[in-house]
């Protein structure tokens, strides 16, 4: 098995693809990360565009995961946020590939992009999940506090309401810190 390595995703045709393909089946698996199944093509590679670009202006930044030449999954660390919020930095669109799940990917990205926040200076990372079939527990492992829940928080990607859960983390100089 080829180790794995994380580095920040470039705007490149191959790369668009691979993501594109990832977020297509991320979706059509139920994951709740902003789309609805089925996700053409198309708006999926525009999504990808749209971030990468803002990944290029410092807004984000976009991690992937790479086993060889193969893209193993990928997350996303939100950073422009209000004056006021120049410590907080956002985990987003965590995906792995189905034949990459149960390996680790998803915990070395999480680790990946909590160390990038610290190197800019973050002192807290927020998130959700998905009430229904969501990954709290994983966040949860990873040191993640839930903060609650909001009810009927968004549609599932096969239709019907989910809530989420907002979690939040301390990181960098803050870890030590009690809220």
């Amino acid at each position: 098995m080829n180790s794995l390595e994380i580095r920040a995703l470039s705007d490149d045709a191959a790369t668009i693809a691979m993501l594109t393909d990832l977020l297509i089946e991320a979706v059509a698996a139920g994951g709740s990360v902003s789309f609805m199944h089925p996700l053409s093509p198309e708006a999926a590679r525009d999504f990808w565009r749209k971030s990468l670009a803002a990944a290029a202006r410092g807004e984000r930044a976009v991690l992937g995961a790479w086993r060889g030449d193969a893209l193993a999954g990928t997350v996303t660390l939100l950073l422009d946020f209000p004056p006021n919020q120049p410590h907080r930095a956002e985990i987003a669109k965590l995906m792995t590939g189905r034949d990459h799940r149960g390996k680790g990917v998803a915990t070395r990205l999480m680790r990946a992009a909590e160390e990038l926040a610290v190197e800019k200076g973050r002192t807290l990372l927020v998130l959700d999940t998905a009430s229904e079939e969501g990954a709290a527990g994983f966040y949860e492992k990873l040191g993640f506090t839930l903060t609650g829940e909001i009810p009927d928080f968004a549609l599932k990607p096969h239709g019907g309401l989910t809530g989420t859960l907002i979690y939040w983390k301390r990181i960098g100089a803050a870890a030590g810190t009690s809220p």
